[in-house]
């Protein structure tokens, strides 16, 4: 319970809730757009720079971004702007609410872990109004809303202890992209450009790899190196590795294999507002009983299949459950699981890659809005492969399997400090939990 140096009173008085940002029309800055925001991430950049109309929100770097409109705001879209060194100041969707601290009253990065607090967001969540499927809270609404403020110093270590644990769940983020990108590009320069292929067609030593132990001193190691030919045949893609054939997505891959659930037993859940629009893990998922959906298991590719999801990225590899688990979500997924010697990250990588998402996109049908792949028609999408016994599948597992495993390591680690910070937030903001004690369970944690 907050103690008698905390004081009472309404948010607006709190905080700055939409602070006037000066803006000229015509000039180009930094725009978010609602998409952007992740999250499970405490910071949002610009989507793109943007020429400024007059309309909109508008913001300063540190100002945090919280959306008002169903479902973004049930599903935690609340960021803080980071704004590029060379400019401070943004704009963005009309569907935010800009908090910023109060000079003398409160401590900016406080003011972010105020507005994610439950206390916050839910009682915005009760404001809303309008039509279902539009609903939106009014900018004036948080004005009602009556909030406990400690003293600023101790504003400030209460945002230092959550934003130690967020500090190292971005750590965690920016080592996995680097990861990621790793395998993303050996993929790309094995499978898609043919980079070994092309050296040794060329007379030269293939390309060194980034990833250590696949490489020697000049080129790529021999032993890899002499599973790629060294000459291109024609074919209906254009020129291919010899000896790989073009093959259609069945051929390579089973979509939507069966897997086996009974209905109305407890299973792992994962909901499409929790697929990933980056990255193959996905934050969170539930317990929740079997019902109508796509069944998985660890190994399996999940792409969304409707719009707008499909174009937002939203894609996932499966590695979370537990051994011989089954997990299901969403009926608007398609499932995809590598056949023979392809490793089942391959599918992902895949997945991934602008050619298979531009052809998904291409094959939606239905009325606008309610567009979905059928999985009939990303059956006919085809690449070139290697015989799928290949050792070359062999060699690629042991490059990228390893990432991987780093990957959902790190974001065993990211999902239970996130678990911690969302514990001790809402009791660090009512008073509750005492900052000597949130001190000591965050040091044993990071």
């Amino acid at each position: 319970m907050a103690n008698d140096e905390w004081t009472t009173m309404p948010l607006d008085e709190a905080v700055q809730i939409n602070p006037r940002v000066l803006l000229e029309r015509g000039e180009v800055y930094p725009f978010v757009d609602m998409k952007a925001v992740d999250p499970a991430s405490r910071s949002v950049g610009p989507s793109e720079m943007r020429e400024f109309k007059g309309g909109g929100s508008r913001f300063m770097n540190g100002d945090t971004l919280m959306a008002r409109i169903t479902p973004c705001l049930e599903n935690g879209k609340i960021a803080r702007f980071a704004a590029p060194d060379n400019q401070p100041m943004g704009h963005g969707s009309t569907e935010f609410i800009v908090i910023r601290g109060k000079p003398d009253v409160t401590d900016n990065n406080f003011a972010y872990y105020l507005t994610r607090w439950d206390g916050v967001r839910q009682y915005a969540i009760s404001q809303m109004t309008g039509s279902s499927g539009r609903q939106r809270v009014p900018t004036n609404a948080l004005t009602h809303l009556e909030v406990d403020l400690p003293p600023l110093p101790e504003q400030r270590a209460i945002a230092c202890i959550l934003g130690a644990l967020d500090d190292k769940i971005e750590l965690n983020r920016r080592m996995n992209e680097t990861l990621e990108a790793m395998a993303r590009a050996i993929f790309k320069s094995w499978f898609v450009d043919f980079d070994p292929v092309r050296a040794k067609a060329e007379g030269q030593q293939p390309p060194l790899s980034a990833v250590p132990g696949t490489a020697q001193a000049g080129g790529l190691a021999p032993h890899i190196a002499d599973l790629f030919p060294d000459a291109f045949v024609d074919s209906e893609l254009g020129e291919i590795p010899k000896g790989w054939e073009v093959r259609s997505l069945p051929e390579v891959f089973q979509i939507n294999p069966p897997r086996s659930l009974s209905k109305g037993s407890l299973a792992p859940y994962l909901s499409m507002a929790d697929m990933p629009t980056k990255g193959p893990a996905p934050e969170s998922w539930v317990l929740r009983e079997v019902g109508s959906g796509m069944k998985f298991i660890n190994g399996d590719t999940l792409v969304a299949r409707i719009t707008p999801c499909l174009e937002n990225g939203k894609t996932a590899f499966v590695d979370f459950l537990g051994e011989g688990e089954v997990g299901w979500g969403s009926t608007e997924y398609i499932v995809l699981r590598p056949t023979g010697a392809i490793p089942p990250v391959f599918a992902y990588l895949l997945a991934r890659t602008e050619r298979f998402r531009t052809f998904a996109i291409q094959q939606m049908t239905g009325t606008s809005g309610r567009q979905r792949v059928p999985a009939d028609s990303l059956g006919k999408y085809t690449l070139p492969t290697p015989d799928i016994d290949s050792l070359l599948f062999h060699e690629f597992s042991k490059i990228v399997a390893p990432i991987f495993h780093r990957i959902r390591v790190a974001m065993e680690q990211s999902r239970t400090l996130a678990a911690i910070r969302d514990t001790l937030l809402p009791r660090l903001i009512s008073g509750e939990l005492r900052l000597l004690d949130a001190e000591r369970i965050v040091g044993r944690c990071i």
